[in-house]
């Protein structure tokens, strides 16, 4: 017996007008992407879950690819919560973004929350070419109001260019290995989030490391992109301090 696979799959590509088409806009089972309002040149889509989850067994992937020209903005209507299930094994969510130069993606997606018993493995891998841009937020809550996480790992991965400039590693919750909640990583926090931006002009005028604060800290990485780390009590607060960085990055 498994669980619940499923993947919903989004290209975008310039309509030869300013703009940007979607010929492919396509989900099954609990992932439903849906197109909504955008502006002149990005088109936004929204990705529904049509159902709880990931539950345990579960495996779902969300696969966007951006062509040269055009502008895709992707966001999520609710939080994604990791849910205990009937099945034992560990669910599993990828995420394979790809850009081409010229081309344009602002991942934005609402947070991940990691409930009581759920065991769940995420996975964010960007492929970009050195002209394409990219904004990537990515924000993980541990337990609900009250309630104590589940385990919960994570991978983020960026190559432009075809280098590897960016693969970094997450677990915490139960199982996970010592000191994640100590005071090198979460320090006691239930809310950690990263933002990864690509600029093809931080080449000419790169990001200087700071502190965001006490809990945050953006470094440049060996490429023309930064990275924003953050970690804080809630997701709430975790979101502001990550707009504050994206506004002066952006």
């Amino acid at each position: 017996m498994s669980g619940v696979h499923a993947t919903a799959r989004i290209r975008a590509c310039a309509d030869g007008r300013g703009g940007t088409a979607l010929p492919v806009l396509d989900g099954e089972g609990p992932l439903a992407p849906r197109r909504t309002r955008g502006t002149a040149e990005e088109a936004r889509v929204v990705l529904v879950g049509a159902m709880s989850g990931p539950l345990g067994g579960d495996r779902f992937a969300v696969e966007a690819e951006v062509e040269g020209g055009a502008r895709l903005r992707v966001g999520s209507a609710a939080a994604t919560i990791a849910l205990p299930g009937q099945l034992k094994d560990e669910a599993h969510y990828a995420v394979r973004l790809s850009v081409a130069d010229g081309g344009e993606l602002r991942w934005l997606p609402e947070p991940l929350i990691s409930a009581k018993g759920s065991e769940l493995y995420v996975t964010t891998r960007a492929d970009l070419a050195p002209g394409a841009r990219l904004v990537l937020r990515e924000e993980q809550v541990l337990g609900r109001a009250g309630e104590e996480p589940g385990r919960l790992g994570s991978r983020l991965v960026l190559r432009i260019g075809g280098r590897t400039v960016l693969d970094q590693e997450l677990s915490c919750g139960p199982g996970a290995p010592g000191g994640w909640d100590g005071p090198a990583v979460l320090a006691g926090h239930r809310a950690v989030g990263q933002l990864l931006v690509v600029r093809p002009e931080f080449t000419e005028r790169p990001v200087a490391a700071r502190m965001l604060g006490a809990h945050a800290a953006v470094m440049p990485l060996a490429g023309p992109a930064a990275l924003v780390s953050a970690v804080a009590p809630d997701g709430r607060l975790l979101r502001r301090v990550l707009d504050e960085a994206l506004s002066t990055l952006d």
